[in-house]
This record gives structure tokens, sequence and C-alpha cells, in this order.
């Protein structure tokens, strides 16, 4: 037997360490990846007409009815967080959804519905951009064709990857309202007593600015595009708790911009006896003497970024829903003859909105504010639609809403049920 031993084998060193990453980079990176449905979706609520309707608020009842804002916020969460899920386990639009569980007549009711609605709001975030403009001596009819162009040039010719990325540049802008509502110097008492006391006049008026405030903020459009960006994005049933993140954060912050928009109208305007605003670029030019020349470019540059944001996303949404209606889903990386029907309706959209605002006499703030009554109106069966599509076992499998969960959606159908109603019920009497 030899006594030679074998050598050991030696251990190749090449001197360079594998990196280390901490399991908190891996789940930011996680959570950066699957953001933008629910940010975009929630801060496009903002929009003129929101805009608008709040600053309504604001300047007629001061704080008094913030309580309506944090209702209409918890509502948008829950739904938001819904219609999200919805997409990611189907795989399908909220339109073309309707139409599998309920039938044509039903989609196609739904589709015309939200076109029509979608038509009106679009043509009041023009109608935005064209306010804001003149604000710094720019005409409509400058305004107004730049900001079509290049809402168009941004969809039609941008990657997925790259058309996110501007929204989230342009969802930056909402600062300013946060900057504005500081500067107003608001009685942060009276703004908390309003958010947590319900105190609402039973009138006409009062009534009608609620439920606006419902139909603006929890919007049918942004439902329907929350639920077809998150296919689009293509995240999976792994994402969703990532995913939650990013619609509450998203639904949150529309509250909080929204907050501030009441309370530099209450702060400013409702103090001062200023108490009828006719649209958000008057709210605008109204502080400048009251809480300076800042914020009220701050509330215009606000406008002008809501605008465009708004404006991007409106047809975008339209677009889902028409090519999900016909059985033909689009999706932004699709080139032009891939989906033409998806880009044919995205531009048919952006075009009618922008000429109408540049008719001369077009009656614009009877446009967006009934805009916003037909958001609440139409909200009411596509909510009942997302409520049958959640209980269903077939379509949502292990992800079917808790009998908990259903019974506090059902509770926020009954509160738009009950605006709805009594909306209807002032107008005919």
């Amino acid at each position: 037997m030899s006594d030679v031993k074998k050598a050991a084998p030696k251990k190749v060193t090449t001197g360079i360490k594998a990196p280390v990453i901490s399991p908190r980079k891996i789940r930011i990176t996680a959570l950066l990846a699957v953001m933008g449905p629910g940010i975009i979706a929630g801060l496009s609520d903002d929009d003129p007409a929101g805009i608008t309707t709040y600053s309504q608020m604001g300047a007629k009842y001061g704080y008094r009815l913030l309580w309506v804002l944090v209702l209409s916020t918890l509502a948008l969460i829950l739904f938001q967080d819904l219609g999200a899920r919805i997409g990611v386990v189907t795989r399908q639009g909220l339109i073309g959804l309707v139409r599998q569980k309920y039938g044509a007549r039903s989609g196609v009711f739904s589709a015309s519905s939200l076109i029509l609605a979608n038509i009106g709001t679009m043509t009041a975030e023009f109608a935005g951009i064209a306010a804001a403009g003149q604000l710094f001596g720019v005409s409509k009819f400058v305004s107004v064709p730049i900001g079509a162009l290049l809402v168009t040039f941004l969809v039609l010719r941008g990657s997925f990857g790259r058309v996110e990325k501007v929204f989230f540049l342009l969802s930056a802008v909402f600062l300013s309202y946060v900057l504005a509502g500081f500067m107003a110097h608001p009685d942060w008492g009276q703004a908390l007593h309003g958010m947590v006391v319900p105190s609402m006049p039973f009138n006409r008026d009062a009534i009608f600015i609620a439920t606006a405030t419902l139909g603006t903020t929890l919007a049918p459009w942004g439902l329907a595009f929350i639920q077809s960006y998150a296919v689009d994005k293509r995240l999976t049933r792994d994402d969703l708790r990532l995913l939650r993140v990013d619609v509450w954060t998203g639904s949150l912050l529309t509250g909080v911009i929204g907050f501030f928009v009441i309370v530099t109208c209450a702060a400013t305007l409702n103090r001062q006896g200023v108490l009828t605003i006719s649209d958000a670029s008057q709210a605008a030019a109204a502080l400048e003497p009251l809480a300076g020349t800042l914020a009220k470019e701050l509330f215009a540059i606000g406008l002008i970024g809501a605008a465009l944001l708004a404006a991007s996303i409106l047809p975008l949404s339209t677009a889902y829903s028409v090519s999900d209606l016909t059985g033909r889903p689009a999706a932004l990386d699709d080139g032009f003859t891939e989906a033409p029907l998806f880009y044919g309706t995205f531009a048919a959209i952006t075009v009618i909105s922008a000429g109408l605002i540049l008719l001369p006499g077009a009656p614009l703030i009877t446009i967006l504010l009934w805009t916003q009554v037909l958001n609440a109106v139409l909200l009411l069966p596509l909510l009942c639609y997302m409520f049958g599509i959640a209980r269903d076992k077939r379509l949502m499998g292990e992800f079917r809403a808790t009998k908990r969960m259903q019974s506090i959606y059902a509770v926020i159908i009954s509160m738009v049920g009950v605006c709805v109603a009594c909306m209807l019920w002032f107008n005919f009497h």
C-alpha cells in the first residue's frame, strides 16, 4: 500500500466577490417594477374637472364637506384595488368581462356610456389646458392643438415603458397644489373637523356637489383604465401584494391632492365671500390677490399637468374598452398595424374633444359639471358589474371577494345609489 497521500484540490480564487443584495433593496426593486397602475390611475382622477369640483366645494362650503372627499377616497381605494385584482387574475379588461358575464347588451351599454362620458370629460381636460394657458397669456387656439399633439405623439409613438415614465413625470406636478395649500394658511382645526364630522345642507346645490365629487373621485373611466393597464403591464398573481401598495398609494394621493385644493379655496375664496367658481382657472386667478402671485401660478401649473395626464389616460381608457368589447384587446407595445381600432379610437376621442373646445360659444362649464354627474350615474351599474365579477368563483377562483368585502362593496354601492337618487329627485322636483 502506498503511503503517498493525495493532495487536496486547491481553491480557485478570482479576487471578485459576488455582490450581496439586501432583502430591502430586493423589495424596493420589486415594488418599482410593479408600480404604475395605481398611482397613475389615482392621480389622473385629479383632472381639471375634478379640480374644478373640489374648488367649488371649498369656495361655497368651506371645510364643511371634506368628509365627502374622505368617503370618496376610501371607496376609490377599495374599488381600484378590486379592479386591479380582477385585471391580474382574469387577464381581461372590465368591458370585456362585462360582455362575457352579463351578455353583449350589457357590454355595449357600458362601453357606449363610457365613451359618451369620456368625450365630455376629455373636453373638460382640454378646457383646463385652454384656461390655464390663458392665465399665462396663451390663446386656446395655440394651447389646445399643442396639448392634443403632445398627448397623441406620446401614446401613439411611445412604447409602454416610455409612456409610463412620462406619466410618472406628469404626476409630479401635483405637488404644486400641496404648496399652494400651505401658502393659503388654512385653518387646520376646521379642516380636521370637516373631515370627521359629517354635515351637509339638504338642498340641490349641496347634493349636486357631493354627487359630482363622488363621480370625479371614483371615476368610471379610472376603474376601466386600471384594470386594462394592469393587464397591459403583464402583472401576475405573484405581484398582487405589491400592486396593492401601488393602488393604495395612488388612491391616497388622489384624496390628499383633493384635500389641498379644497382647503386652499376654503381658506381664501370662501373666507372672502367668493362662493361661486365657474372653473379651476378662475379659482387660480382669484387666489392671486388673496394668497399671492406664486400661489396662483402653482395652481395654474398644477392644472396644466393634471390636464395633460388625464388627457393621455382618458382616450387610452376608451381605447382599451372598445378593443375589449369587440374581442380584439390591444396593448401600448402593439403597433398601429397590429391594433388599428385601439389607436383609431384614441385619436378619434382626442380630435373630437379638442374640436369641441375650439367651437365658439361652446358651453364648457355645463359640459364639465354634467359630465361629472353623468360619471356618478354611470358609476352605479359599473360598480354593480364589478361586484358581480368579484363574487364569481369561476372567474376569480381563490381571489373571489370574501363575505366581509362583499358587504363593504354593497355599502359603497348603496351610498352611490342614495347620492344619485337624491340628485335626480332635486332635479325633477
